[in-house]
């Protein structure tokens, strides 16, 4: 299946959103979405599995048997494979190291107006560029290397963010404890939600808002409340995997 190049994610027919429409399962209460529309496969491989299984009991089959391509993933992953790496392996994972939290606060603020996804791919090149995201080597960045790295394909071009990642690094460095500070708006521990599906997962919350505020003060732009809870998703300060989601299981019982 994954050398004809098509994935398909199983969902809830309650909570499908169709791509390029959905394969109804015969008599139960599940789709196969093919971003493919390769109809007759998903037929046939709903044939071949045999599948009578109700929800419930499905995702326990599919998390226990399925290729990892076929693993059921929050709305938002797409079928690329950096995409679910990420997805998998990353996003809604408890950081607490301080170089890993200031790479997400600038990373965040790179995607403002963008998909997140086309940070993902750059991620490797801002790496280089920016020295690893050493803060103290951001903080000290001149206007000629920000005028060089305005030159740079490799990465998104634009003046202010590159700016922001400078101004940004020096009010990191100004706080005496950034990963405390950034970790207090939780109460220093995760908060796991349990969404059913994306329409209960917000875009902007009250310790969102109170850490875009707090951040703002200290010096640091590009972090918005939007941003700051994309970061906290992100960070694993708060969980958002949703139910229909393999990691949503791992992550809420981590805690």
């Amino acid at each position: 299946m994954e050398s004809a190049g098509a994935y398909f994610h199983i969902v809830g027919l309650k909570y499908h959103t169709t791509l390029l429409g959905p394969v109804l399962l015969e008599r139960e209460d599940q789709v196969l979405e093919g971003t493919h529309g390769w109809r007759r496969l998903a037929h046939e491989i709903h044939l071949f599995l045999g599948l009578r299984f109700k929800e419930r009991e499905y995702t326990r089959f599919v998390a226990a048997h399925a290729p990892w391509s076929l693993m059921p993933r929050c709305f938002w992953c797409t079928e690329d494979p950096l995409y679910m790496a990420y997805h998998d392996q990353e996003w809604g994972t408890p950081l607490r190291d301080a170089q890993g939290l200031f790479e997400l606060l600038l990373l965040e603020g790179f995607q403002a107006g963008l998909s997140w996804i086309t940070v993902l791919r750059k991620r490797e090149r801002y790496r280089e560029v920016l020295f690893g995201f050493d803060v103290q080597r951001v903080a000290q960045m001149s206007d000629a290397e920000i005028d060089e790295l305005m030159l740079d394909p490799g990465i998104i071009r634009n003046r202010l963010k590159l700016n922001a990642a400078r101004r940004n690094a020096q009010a990191w460095l100004a706080l005496e404890d950034p990963v405390a500070l950034l970790w207090s708006f939780v109460g220093d521990q995760p908060i796991i939600n349990h969404f059913k599906d994306c329409s209960e997962v917000p875009a902007i919350t009250p310790e969102a808002l109170a850490m875009s505020k707090a951040l703002k003060k200290a010096g640091f732009t590009f972090v918005g409340p939007t941003i700051c809870y994309a970061l906290m998703q992100a960070s694993g300060m708060v969980m958002d995997h949703t139910q229909d989601c393999d990691r949503y299981a791992q992550l809420a019982n981590a805690g």
